[in-house]
């Protein structure tokens, strides 16, 4: 083997140089957290996602044989966001993602989602289909107290219709929430599965019918790490037991082939909180597996 070693890959996603100049796929860090509503430190979410994914850098998928190295990829580093105030950082990141044609943004909470389908639902003309993988809903109508907190996404995106709530499942549900809450979002045509269908079913009906939900038209894919059980990512905020093996969320996600995806997003890493970097790197492979899915779709 020759070349750089892995512990020495340069600190962008996959190795890759910062630059400015986005790509046919772009990666971008979005450091917000001060919506969060149980352990902060999704801050650092990027930066560790980053270093992770040094273990990704040595060739092509071993399925697919995509190689990330010969895609179209940009790693723009960070998004400007303004410091303690979250209406004015959701503007901010906006209006940075409505530059960018596909964008995988690494978080920070997953506020950060809102402006993210903002922008995309104004690039592209209509509601998105969404995929929501996570162990909490999401649609609350505040979060203690605050409006745009990181519980709050789905309950603006569905309202200001930047999503289709009949092209919207939620995968890997399982947290203790209100009886208003969980019926809200079902009750507007959304399809929630649970952690426990998932287990039940198996994996393969689940992506026959998220595949189902979705459709045909432009779709984005938002990824909340506290969907893996924590035994696979103790590093989140809020983490719920009963959740997703690593194994599931990948097939999940190869799973998903052919489909018009838009973008997305993976959330929540909270690095602080981690055990020998397993929450940062199933974070940085379940993004790396994003990639290489588009990429095996352009490659047709």
């Amino acid at each position: 083997m020759v070349g750089v070693p892995t512990f020495a890959t340069p600190p962008g996603f996959l190795g890759l140089p910062f630059t400015t100049t986005p790509a046919a796929l772009s990666v971008a860090g979005i450091p917000l957290d001060i919506g969060t509503t149980n352990r902060a430190g999704t801050r650092a979410g990027p930066q560790a996602i980053r270093a992770a994914s040094r273990m990704l850098v040595d060739g092509a998928h071993p399925v697919s044989g995509v190689d990330p190295a010969t895609l179209s990829l940009a790693d723009l580093g960070e998004f400007a966001i303004a410091l303690g105030d979250i209406q004015a950082s959701l503007a901010l990141i906006e209006q940075q993602a409505a530059l960018i044609p596909h964008l995988l943004a690494l978080g920070g909470e997953h506020g950060v989602t809102l402006p993210l389908l903002r922008a995309l639902a104004r690039r592209v003309g209509q509601s998105l289909a969404l995929l929501h993988v996570d162990a909490h809903c999401d649609t609350w109508s505040e979060s203690f107290g605050q409006e745009y907190g990181h519980g709050s996404v789905f309950f603006h995106a569905i309202n200001e219709g930047l999503i289709d709530p009949h092209r919207t499942i939620q995968i890997g549900i399982r947290a203790t929430v209100q009886t208003e809450v969980a019926a809200w979002a079902p009750a507007r045509g959304v399809t929630v599965l649970s952690a426990q269908d998932v287990h039940a079913e198996g994996i393969a009906a689940t992506i026959a019918r998220a595949r189902a939900v979705l459709g045909t038209g432009p779709a984005y894919l938002s990824f909340d790490i506290d969907a893996l059980d924590p035994a696979f990512a103790p590093g989140t905020g809020t983490p719920e037991i009963g959740g997703l093996a690593s194994w599931q969320a990948q097939a999940l996600i190869r799973g998903m082939a052919g489909l018009d995806w838009r973008g997305m997003d993976l959330v929540e890493v909270a690095p602080a909180y981690d055990v020998s970097e397993i929450t940062a790197l199933a974070g940085a492979t379940l993004a790396w597996e994003y990639i290489c899915m588009v990429g095996k779709d352009w490659g047709k």
